[in-house]
C-alpha cells in the first residue's frame, strides 16, 4: 500500500503534481480567463490551506470553512516567489499525506465516528484531484499546457 498513497498525492494518476504546477508566470497564476471566479493560485492556496487543515487535523479551521469561512484568498499574490512558495508549501503537504498513508497498517486509527485515517486521506485525494483538475483547465484556457 506505501505505493499506493506517493502515487496518489505525489506522482500519478495524471502527472506527478511539481510538473503539473511548473512553468507558471505571475500572469497565468492570477488570470481569471472568460470571467471564471477563482485563478490558478486560489485553487492551489484553497487545495493546501485544506491540506493543511486535514492533516494538522486543525477542527476549528475546518469548522469555520463549513460555517461560511472565505476558504480562498483575500488577494492575489504581488511575486512570483509567493506562488513558487504555494507550490512548495502544497508539495511539502502531499509529501506529508503520502507518509501519513504509508505509515498504515490497514486502515490506521478512527479519527472521528466512522472515519478512520485512510478514509480521511481518501478524501483529501478526491478533493486535491477536483481542484488540481481545475488548475489543469485553466492552464488549459490560457494556453499554459501542457507544462514546459
Amino acid at each position: 500500500m506505501a505505493q499506493v498513497w506517493r502515487h496518489i498525492f505525489v506522482e500519478g494518476e495524471s502527472m506527478p503534481r511539481e510538473r503539473l504546477l511548473s512553468g507558471l508566470g505571475l500572469e497565468h497564476v492570477v488570470a481569471r480567463p472568460g470571467g471564471v471566479r477563482h485563478s490558478i493560485y486560489d485553487e492551489l492556496w484553497h487545495a493546501a490551506e485544506w491540506q493543511r487543515i486535514v492533516l494538522e487535523r486543525d477542527d476549528e479551521a475546518g469548522g469555520m470553512w463549513g460555517e461560511g469561512g472565505d476558504p480562498f484568498p483575500a488577494e492575489d499574490p504581488k511575486r512570483l516567489d509567493q506562488w513558487h512558495e504555494l507550490v512548495a508549501k502544497y508539495l511539502r503537504g502531499a509529501d506529508r499525506a503520502a507518509a501519513w498513508g504509508d505509515s498504515l497498517g490497514g486502515s490506521g486509527e478512527e479519527l472521528d465516528p466512522g472515519w478512520r485515517v485512510a478514509d480521511v486521506l481518501a478524501s483529501l485525494a478526491v478533493h486535491d484531484a477536483y481542484h488540481l483538475g481545475k488548475i489543469v483547465a485553466l492552464r488549459q484556457m490560457l494556453g499554459a499546457w501542457p507544462p514546459t
